[in-house]
């Protein structure tokens, strides 16, 4: 429930705070003395946008805040999808500075005008005109009746599974057109592949390859040096060994007069035993050595296969190439086996939708079971408020796709009058019709589920006496279980109040000001009386309203 509500430097108000109560407030006031800028101020905290000729004082800020209590209004969740803090006791403050922004805090968080607009709906119903229009919506219809048959948690459960639905079928339509593009690609995709493949990269070493094939080609230059190599080791008298072996000789000699003979004996011993070795390993490869032309072709082929591999995929390493290769056969494998992904998308599918059925199905069971009882309810009232043959048909037909909230389409059809034809309510209403069927369906409603605070703008207009007097009951009954506010004109309604305010303008200093006061149980003997005879309050007004109000 709306509990204060400060404003400060609006329009014709200086500054105002004030105090609501629970139960029936009424807010009367003479035309033009600003309710509708009350009604403006308070747009303002549920996220209407700012405007800087809204301002009264250009060089000041302009306030507006509003404490609600909604300790039972199971709003937690609200405020955590909208990254807000939660309180029992929460402020909404707009503040619109003499720049012309406009900033806006939710118990000092700051918050969008988008976060104030969704978290408002659940706080406050502001009931104007353009609200009444909401009666002919189809998306408000199926509100009222899913509220009286009970299926919240069915409409959870059927917009879970419909996301759920939703999310699959177009996963199946990116698989379908993957595999249209895929099946294009997949003849060239194999195509490379196979042919990396074929050159079994795994096992190659490219250097090795390249090592053999330049052994290969140069198979004559190689075993001639080798062969001079040789030779410049064992050459009878010159070779390097028999030198090696004459130095060898000298030097042992002197190496048993000092230590530094000793070590160069051993150094040349060192350096006889190594010459050996390379002769050994010179043998060795000259006897490795091959002159076969055949495999010098087959290295020269594997060569040229991986070149232009290399060049046709614009890599310079065989890993680059096995990469590639393994890149190519996910996208031929996607490809075979993408038929058993579509199919159990597919199947997926299916199941989801039988879900959907069948819990559109009871969604649908039970709106159909409501309809008779909202349709008598809501006749009922209408003919308490003036309209003894109003007349409702709820036509529920089965729709062949998954809708939002089910399956059913929803034709509201409306007839006021004996003998006239049913009609679309939008074509067959007046205004004031309208007016006193939307009071109809939010007391109905109310009898349901917990309704936010309601503040009815003027709802009484057009009519008069005994119906606005049974508007006024209906009013009553519904404060009962929810804060309800109505602006109203009219006196029958205006005692029917737990509280009283009045919307009065004064001019102080050459300027217009708007003020909102609680008025006490004198003070509203004299203003109800005024609402029933005019300024000029005669006896039997002020007996009249203390009629009214007792």
């Amino acid at each position: 429930m709306l509990t204060s509500l400060y404003i400060k430097n609006y329009a014709l108000i200086d500054e105002l705070n004030v105090q609501f109560n629970n139960g029936l407030t009424i807010i009367t006031g003479e035309t033009g003395a600003g309710k509708s800028i009350l009604l403006g101020g308070l747009s303002l905290v549920l996220g209407k946008r700012a405007d800087l000729s809204q301002v009264k004082n250009k060089d000041e800020k302009c306030i507006i805040e509003a404490s609600f209590d909604i300790a039972n209004y199971d709003l937690k969740n609200r405020f955590l999808d909208l990254d807000l803090d939660y309180d029992v006791q929460t402020i909404i403050r707009r503040e619109i500075l003499p720049s012309g922004k406009s900033r806006a805090f939710v118990n000092d968080t700051p918050a969008t005008l988008d976060s104030l607009s969704l978290l408002s709906s659940s706080l406050i119903d502001i009931h104007s005109q353009h609200q009444t229009q909401q009666l002919i919506e189809n998306e408000y219809q199926f509100k009222v009746i899913d509220a009286l048959a009970d299926n919240k948690v069915l409409l959870n459960d059927y917009n879970t599974h419909l996301q759920e639905y939703k999310g699959k079928q177009k996963t199946l339509t990116a698989l379908k057109e993957d595999k249209a593009e895929m099946i294009k690609e997949y003849d060239y995709n194999l195509f490379l592949l196979n042919e990396l493949s074929d050159v079994k990269l795994e096992s190659i070493r490219l250097e090795d390859l390249e090592s053999q094939y330049e052994q290969l080609n140069n198979v004559e230059i190689i075993g001639e040096k080798l062969a001079n190599a040789k030779a410049i080791l064992t050459l009878d008298d010159q070779g390097v060994i028999d030198q090696l072996n004459t130095l060898k000789q000298e030097l042992n000699k002197i190496s048993s007069f000092g230590k530094a003979y000793e070590a160069l004996a051993e150094r040349i011993a060192s350096v006889h035993i190594e010459l050996d070795d390379v002769l050994l390993e010179l043998d060795d490869l000259e006897e490795g050595l091959s002159n076969d032309p055949q495999e010098l072709e087959h290295i020269s082929d594997q060569l040229q296969i991986i070149n232009n591999l290399f060049h046709k995929h614009a890599v310079t390493q065989i890993e680059d190439l096995i990469s590639i290769k393994n890149e190519l056969a996910s996208k031929v494998s996607n490809t075979e086996n993408l038929d058993d992904t579509i199919k159990k998308t597919e199947e997926d599918l299916l199941k989801l939708e039988g879900n959907l059925n069948k819990i559109a199905l009871d969604i649908s069971k039970k709106r159909k079971a409501v309809v008779p009882t909202l349709t008598q309810k809501l006749e009922g009232m209408l003919s308490e408020l003036g309209m003894p043959n109003a007349k409702f048909k709820f036509q529920l037909t089965e729709s062949d796709s998954f809708l939002s909230n089910g399956k059913d389409n929803l034709q509201l059809l409306f007839m006021a009058n004996k003998g006239s034809n049913y009609n679309e309510l939008k074509k067959s209403a007046s205004g004031g019709e309208l007016s006193r069927i939307m009071l109809a369906i939010k007391a109905i409603l109310s009898e349901y589920i917990q309704l936010p605070s309601i503040m009815f703008d003027e709802i009484d207009t057009g009519v008069s006496g005994e119906i606005s007097n049974k508007m006024g009951d209906i009013m009553k009954q519904m404060s009962g279980k929810m804060q309800v506010f109505t602006i109203t004109h009219l006196p029958q309604i205006a005692a029917k109040g737990n509280s009283h305010f009045k919307v009065f303008k004064s001019d102080k200093n050459n300027s217009t000001h708007t003020d909102l006061k609680r008025l006490d149980e004198e003070e509203r003997i004299v203003e109800i009386a005024q609402m029933l005879g005019g300024v000029n309050i005669t006896e039997s007004a002020v007996a009249h309203a203390k009629q009214l109000l007792n």
